[in-house]
């Protein structure tokens, strides 16, 4: 049985957890499993390590930003195959260029491109236990990439596609994917099986338990995932399609919630009331690579109307700069922004033919006294803007009012 896993930084955060994580790969090993092992930076390492280029220079190129942040997940992948040395077993660690991962050259931000396994599968018929440096491939030029923040969970879903692995299992500090973040919701509960879509729709909303990537490569390879703790031997969840998901899960209406403070709303006021307008303000957006979620466009006066758009966080300055670069070819009265905002989703497979779910959300928001100025809907959630002040109390009580459901 060929298993694929990956730890996260807080799993692996210092020597005693590194030792721990060590005692789990060879305790998985001794039962006669073949293991590629995925590893995340220390810790804060990567933060740390962008704060270091910080302190040189505000505007240090994204290639030689690539080549210093990737070092964190080395660290990581070497010093585990050090500790399971010690413990008497075979290890070897490799980097993304040994272990054949090519990816684009969108530094900062690059996506696996393809896989060549040959290394990995020489190493494991070596009976090597096979660690891998994750978050970074290596592009046509053979500079090292970064495959964005939280991606070692998306090299891991990709060696368990190409590997044909039994299994992918994400070790992190909690004991599965919960209904809410139980570090803000109190009554959260670990959900048993949830599937492709519901999870993906929460790691796209900010659920911090999976990378989006993964979850969308882990659906299409049709790849078995699984996140557990690092820190106990617990069940976890299950993330699988539809079919393949808990019987109890299946009745509910909402199966998660999730909060994201990483964005910000922009407004533009006063734009002339013509047909192309839209496409030319988001066309903009799109060439500088700014992703826009959640839209409203509102009627003005005297043939104007308002358009509202939320970007991330850290796209808030750049996308300002592109929007006053074109202000006149676009024709707008002014602009604002707001990044003390957050964005506060339900999902659920149910929830398309329960129309009363919107209804509960918004009454749960009202008695806690909740104002909402954006609203965003599809099949399986339903998203509003909040301030960010309201956010943790808003996730309580809109969580507390789905409980019956959630817990089926």
């Amino acid at each position: 049985m060929l298993i694929v896993q990956k730890y996260g930084g807080s799993s692996v955060a210092d020597a005693g957890k590194i030792m721990n994580v060590a005692k789990k790969i060879t305790d998985a090993y001794g039962q006669g499993r073949k293991l590629v092992v995925v590893l995340s930076a220390q810790g804060d390492t990567t933060d740390e390590l962008y704060a270091k280029a910080r302190e040189i220079s505000r505007d240090a190129s994204r290639r030689e930003l690539d080549a210093l942040v990737t070092t964190g997940e080395l660290q990581s992948a070497a010093l585990m195959a050090i500790a399971v040395h010690k413990l008497g077993y075979p290890a070897i660690s490799l980097n993304a260029s040994q272990a054949g991962i090519n990816a684009t050259s969108a530094y900062g931000s690059a996506r696996i491109k393809k896989i060549d396994p040959e290394r990995i599968a020489g190493e494991l018929e070596r009976n090597n236990i096979v660690i891998v440096a994750g978050f970074q491939g290596i592009n046509k030029y053979g500079d090292m990439t970064a495959l964005g923040r939280g991606a070692s969970d998306t090299t891991a879903v990709a060696l368990a596609a190409v590997l044909n692995a039994d299994c992918c299992e994400i070790y992190t500090d909690v004991d599965g994917v919960y209904t809410a973040d139980p570090r803000v919701v109190k009554n959260a509960r670990r959900i048993p099986s949830i599937s492709f879509d519901e999870m993906l729709e929460l790691a796209s909303l900010g659920a911090q338990v999976l990378h989006n990537r993964a979850v969308e490569m882990a659906k299409r390879y049709r790849v078995k995932l699984v996140v557990r703790s690092s820190m106990t031997d617990g069940e976890g969840t299950l993330v699988c399609s539809g079919e393949g998901r808990d019987k109890t899960v299946e009745k509910t209406f909402v199966s998660g919630l999730a909060v994201d403070k990483s964005i910000a709303r922009i407004a533009l006021v006063g734009l002339i009331d013509r047909p192309g307008i839209a496409y030319q303000i988001f066309a903009l957006l799109a060439k500088e690579k700014i992703s826009v979620d959640i839209i409203l466009q509102s009627i003005g006066r005297e043939e104007t109307k308002d358009i509202s758009f939320t970007v991330a966080k850290n796209d808030l300055e750049k996308t300002l700069e592109a929007l006053e670069a074109g202000r006149d070819k676009i024709g707008f009265g002014s602009i604002s922004h707001d990044d003390n905002i957050a964005k506060l989703s339900v999902v659920g497979a149910g929830m398309a033919s329960n129309p009363g779910v919107a209804a509960k959300m918004f009454e749960a928001l009202y008695d806690c006294g909740v104002n909402i100025s954006m609203i965003s809907t599809s099949e399986i959630k339903i998203s509003v803007l909040i301030d960010a002040k309201d956010a943790d109390r808003a996730a309580n009580a809109v969580h507390d009012k789905f409980m019956v459901e959630m817990e089926g």
